[in-house]
């Protein structure tokens, strides 16, 4: 199964990289570029043995046309999408662009982590749609969803974000 019982898909592993994520936090200190958080976490997941690739390329298609690519900054657990930023704060855009990224990859779950500010600043994104749906056929996309009572559901497709509280990092 993969909600916990409190519902939320795949909290066990977007929990672990979390505290990854407070790890490096924690060791590099906030504001610097988002390269070198994104590299610390590669080493982070390593040392706990979590599996990631770092920076995979999605072919993004367009009525069976390949029109581009997408490459995400990590993906953890073959499961989760990782979106390293150094922002101000995470808003609609980041999660925006969190959900095109989930439908691209086809993965259920994104985590966006803030490294702007001492405290680690993050954002659960869920895709509640099944694998990647033919560009071609018009009756192959869903439109309408059910989203668990539990989870916050915000744009179309079936995609929401779940807020998760906020953990101390010292």
């Amino acid at each position: 199964m993969d909600a916990d019982e409190h519902g939320l898909r795949y909290e066990g592993e977007t929990g672990q990289i979390i505290s990854c994520a407070f790890e490096v936090l924690n060791a590099l200190g906030h504001g610097l570029l988002e390269k070198p958080y994104e590299n610390s976490l590669c080493v982070e997941f390593g040392l706990r043995g979590i599996p990631w690739h770092q920076q995979p390329r999605y072919d993004v298609v367009y009525k069976n046309v390949k029109v581009g690519e997408y490459v995400p900054d990590l993906i953890v657990f073959n499961l989760v999408v990782v979106d390293t930023k150094v922002i101000e704060r995470i808003t609609d855009h980041e999660i925006g662009q969190m959900l095109n990224y989930l439908k691209i990859t086809g993965h259920p779950v994104g985590l966006i982590l803030n490294f702007k500010r001492g405290r680690l600043e993050w954002k659960r994104v869920v895709n509640h749609c099944p694998p990647p749906f033919s560009q071609t056929d018009p009756a192959a996309n869903p439109r309408s969803f059910v989203v668990p009572s539990q989870e916050m559901a915000i744009g179309t497709n079936g995609m929401n974000t779940e807020e998760e509280p906020r953990m101390p990092t010292g």
